[in-house]
């Protein structure tokens, strides 16, 4: 028989000591905790810091996109660019033409018979100079294309998507500046002649068949009252493929018959779509105001542009005249890059706001100098598309306002006069975050140069890469589709 013990027994040993090892172990708690709180308020960066580091980072992990180049004849891409530096006639839609002076000597000087020569400086030709530096980036060396968002391969077998690489818009806007109203028709229309042999090497190809075209990417940046400009007279048979263009503006067409002419209802477009394509920035024409250089603004509203307009840009008129002869607001009429440059410059960099009416599209490269100007973009429009939705967000440094908030006579100017002057910083700090990613120019001779690492260009395919799951999708339907059973276009409203 064991005796008794007048010492505690295990369990009243462990019993006792509970509670202390609970008190340890609860402080030892709370002190990590505090430490890692501290920590993480000390260490984690601020919003704008996160932004940039995101973006800073767009070409490491996330450079999967594999684009193979369609090896279309030069004569319809940089061959074009050689046909019109060569030509001496000057754009017939410009007072001055800076690329075609009628002082001979002061041609732009470049070596002729470059590989890859300039890109026009005529502003109408010049902001849409996208499909020039998607091009420059897929042509640079691979050694060189350290900054750029897609890796160039020549095996079609992997390749994500195809680029077709016409100079569409450039094609058309030559056509334009003859002014022989031959851009609509079919017989003596250069442009035309293009397009149609660049549908005919595209279609004929193996790539174009297995696919339906549905991953094949086309340029079109050119806009306007031609319904759009670039590749005009063969929109219907590319409509499969990723369009990257301006807006959808250009796309819709008046019902006549339902509307009785009013410009309020169109027909739903079936060949363009933001499900399958992508809104891309006009070119800038100003040059880029940093955030360290901006003074003090006088004006409070700046517009300059052509004050008639045909579709929606009627309600520029009306706007027009609402504004034209208040105090603080100037509106100048032409157009505002061509020969009033300086005075553009000068006008959008001593505004607090710059207007943003439609016109003959509901955007126009007027957003992307006034977003380089510093100048708070006021936006009227019901209905937009802008580029990079979802990468950036354009409330954070631009006013939208409706149509008919903007026609009630005052609202507008009370509304930008409420805005108080600590917004108006905040605004234009945002804005001077955004900036890089609407540049184009990579600063290299022909465009062949590492782009830059959050421009446009790597944004651009950045969206195009978002498509790829729709794009395997409508290629697997395409593939299994029967024999000679057509599939009628359907509307993939947004």
């Amino acid at each position: 028989m064991i005796p008794k013990s007048n010492a505690p027994t295990m369990f009243a040993i462990r019993r006792t000591q509970l509670p202390c090892s609970v008190v340890s172990i609860f402080l030892a708690f709370v002190t990590v905790s505090l430490f890692s709180i501290l920590f993480h308020f000390y260490s984690t960066p601020s919003q704008s810091q996160l932004f940039l580091e995101s973006k800073t980072h767009i070409n490491t992990a996330q450079t999967s996109l594999n684009v193979y180049v369609v090896n279309l004849p030069r004569s319809l891409n940089y061959g074009l660019l050689d046909k019109y530096w060569a030509s001496s006639v000057p754009d017939a839609r410009i007072s001055s033409d800076p690329d075609h002076p009628k002082d001979q000597t002061k041609t732009v000087s470049f070596h002729k018979g470059t590989k890859f020569p300039p890109y026009p400086e005529n502003p109408v030709i010049k902001q849409y100079s996208a499909e020039y530096w998607l091009l420059g980036d897929l042509m640079t060396p691979e050694a060189s294309r350290t900054n750029s968002f897609v890796k160039r391969v020549f095996d079609e077998s992997k390749a994500d998507v195809f680029f077709v690489p016409f100079f569409a818009t450039l094609s058309a806007e030559m056509e334009l500046a003859r002014g022989k109203g031959t851009f609509k028709k079919k017989e003596g229309n250069e442009d035309y002649q293009r397009q149609k042999e660049t549908l005919d090497f595209v279609m004929n190809s193996e790539a174009w068949k297995r696919s339906g075209g549905r991953d094949h990417v086309f340029i079109i940046t050119g806009n306007g009252i031609a319904d759009p400009v670039a590749m005009w007279h063969v929109k219907a048979e590319i409509a499969p493929a990723v369009l990257l263009v301006v807006d959808f503006g250009g796309w819709y067409r008046l019902d006549r018959k339902s509307s009785n002419g009013s410009l309020t209802e169109r027909v739903q477009h079936t060949q363009v779509s933001l499900i399958k394509d992508v809104i891309v920035p006009y070119t800038h024409l100003l040059p880029p105001l940093p955030l360290s250089e901006n003074t003090k603004r006088h004006t409070l509203l700046y517009f300059k542009g052509a004050k008639h307009r045909q579709r929606g840009g009627i309600i520029r008129e009306k706007l027009w005249e609402l504004l034209v002869n208040e105090p603080g607001v100037i509106m100048e009429e032409g157009f505002p890059n061509a020969t009033g440059r300086e005075q553009s410059i000068r006008g959008m960099r001593t505004s607090e706001f710059c207007l943003h009416p439609a016109g003959d599209t509901p955007t126009s490269c007027r957003l992307f100098d006034a977003i380089q100007s510093l100048c708070i973009p006021v936006i009227v429009s019901d209905s937009i598309e802008l580029p990079f939705e979802g990468i950036v967000d354009y409330s954070g440094f631009s006013i939208f306002v409706a149509t008919s908030d903007a026609l009630t006579p005052n609202w507008l100017l009370q509304h930008l006069q409420s805005i108080s002057e600590r917004q108006k910083a905040r605004f234009r700090q945002k804005m001077s975050m955004v900036q890089p990613m609407f540049w184009f120019d990579n600063g290299h001779p022909g465009g062949i140069g590492p782009v830059h690492p959050d421009g446009a260009v790597n944004h651009i395919w950045r969206k195009v890469h978002q498509k790829l799951p729709m794009i395997k999708e409508a290629s697997v339907r395409e593939k299994r589709r029967p024999p000679g059973v057509s599939v009628p276009l359907r509307c993939q409203c947004t």
